[in-house]
């Protein structure tokens, strides 16, 4: 069974549920505090009497009143704040702004024959149903330590990246999720790095199916696959739209580590000319599921290769195609090397791919393409760092000639971030090796002639 959610990352503290964090900063109505600590999730625990002002007014008064009062209302969960009462209506107010019948604006109310007979305060009798997911957890998990900040959303599956500090509550966390969240049928949580082959997140089911196969949305797109045997990051969204927005039909596009498509699909339904690759046989497969589903096989070749191999074959014999026989001015060639962990170690297969002589009849204004190669930093200086990787990989320096930009993608962890780095491939970069050009260069700048060292990404 499939089901279709739109992928999100969801931030806990989102503006959605401001109006639930006013109600978390009123004590009579956070979850008793008997609570905190507790493990294994007990929902009859969560019960409790609160004494919530009201005013309960005839039933064609109603609509006379909303206006005035509307601002006051308690929203909680699965409590509505106009209730039946007998021939009347009780209208739910919040205790914080309303602490007794002057708090309101009655000189209004009385215009509509509301007085302060018709204001009460009583009992209100509150229970796990009442509350989010994010005040339950909030009023469970330990007060001292950080909480539970955000969850990545994908299709019927919540995906849990949770600290040591929160393991003992993984059973409780993930039937929380079950109870709140609409369509959610799969909690998890990530087991261990990704230090794989194929880079797939290695998982832990907390609660829930076993059930990895998936129909989501990003940016409109549908795409299908399982989540357990693939790498999918819907916090890498935007990113994606970003690449794409740059794109236009007629344009070409290098996928080197293509994953299920989220850069290639969308380029290949904007009418690009596509070559999109990816070791992973399985990764392949939903790669030509979801092309074959958004109807855009005719402007898509698949490849399962290791990265290296399809730089140097694929790659290599269509880019010298384009670059001799069609107008490099008129659309716009892109690389994408979406790896963050290692694909700057596949840069210097572009040094020395071709032979002088291939490129030596182009034209003076042939345009080479761009690539656009992801890594992972570590440090103070990360913009710094992850363009020192870059460059130790590719043997050169990236001057103001070649370098487009360093882009910030998202922060991973404290002191690691992702980035973006685009730079243009060159006619010296494509037709002289790595290690030629490096040692040419120290001796122009009277260095020793010593190839630098790799830098690696973290």
């Amino acid at each position: 069974m499939v089901t279709r959610v739109r992928v999100s990352e969801i931030t806990i503290l989102s503006t959605r549920l401001r109006h639930y964090f006013r109600n978390m900063d009123c004590l009579d109505l956070q979850p008793p505090a008997s609570v905190r600590g507790m493990q294994e999730l007990q929902r009859e625990r969560f019960q409790k009497s609160v004494p919530i002002p009201r005013l309960r007014v005839p039933e064609s008064h109603v609509q006379l009143v909303m206006p005035l009062v509307k601002k006051f209302l308690l929203k909680m969960e699965h409590l509505h704040p106009v209730r039946a009462l007998e021939a009347n209506r009780e209208i739910l107010l919040h205790p914080t702004p309303v602490k007794d019948w002057d708090s309101l604006p009655t000189e209004e109310l009385q215009q509509r024959e509301v007085t302060k007979e018709h204001f009460i305060v009583s009992d209100l009798e509150l229970s796990y149903e009442n509350w989010s997911a994010n005040e339950i957890l909030k009023s469970v998990l330990p007060a001292e330590e950080e909480g539970l900040t955000s969850y990545s959303r994908i299709g019927h599956i919540v995906h849990l990246n949770l600290r040591d500090h929160l393991l003992p509550y993984k059973q409780l966390i993930g039937q929380v999720f079950l109870d709140k969240l609409p369509n959610c049928r799969t909690v998890v949580n990530k087991a261990a790095t990704i230090d794989n082959t194929y880079r797939n997140f290695q998982l832990e089911l907390i609660c829930g199916e076993e059930d990895y196969q998936v129909e989501t949305k990003e940016n409109g797109v549908p795409f299908e696959f399982d989540f357990s045997k693939v790498y999918w990051n819907p916090r890498l969204s935007t990113e994606h739209e970003r690449i794409v927005k740059l794109l236009n039909a007629g344009d070409v596009l290098y996928d080197v580590f293509a994953g299920v498509g989220p850069f290639s699909v969308p380029a290949a339904k904007k009418r690009c000319h596509v070559l999109a690759n990816d070791l992973n046989p399985v990764s392949f497969q939903w790669l030509q599921h979801n092309a074959k589903r958004n109807k855009c096989l005719s402007h898509i070749q698949m490849f399962n290769k290791d990265g290296r191999q399809f730089i140097l074959e694929e790659l290599k014999k269509d880019l010298l195609k384009r670059l001799l026989e069609t107008d490099t001015t008129s659309y716009s060639i892109h690389i994408t090397m979406n790896l963050p962990a290692m694909a700057v170690e596949f840069l210097d297969a572009f040094r020395g791919i071709f032979k002088e002589e291939e490129l030596s009849d182009l034209p003076s204004n042939v345009v080479y393409p761009l690539v656009h190669v992801y890594s992972f930093a570590k440090g103070e200086n990360t913009k710094q760092l992850v363009q020192e990787l870059v460059e130790s990989n590719l043997g050169t320096t990236l001057d103001d000639e070649l370098l487009q930009g360093i882009s910030f993608v998202r922060n991973v962890a404290p002191n690691k971030d992702m980035y973006r780095v685009s730079f243009r491939l060159s006619h010296r970069l494509l037709t002289t090796p790595k290690e030629a050009v490096s040692v040419a260069s120290r001796k122009r700048s009277g260095e020793e002639e010593d190839v630098p060292t790799k830098v690696k990404c973290v």
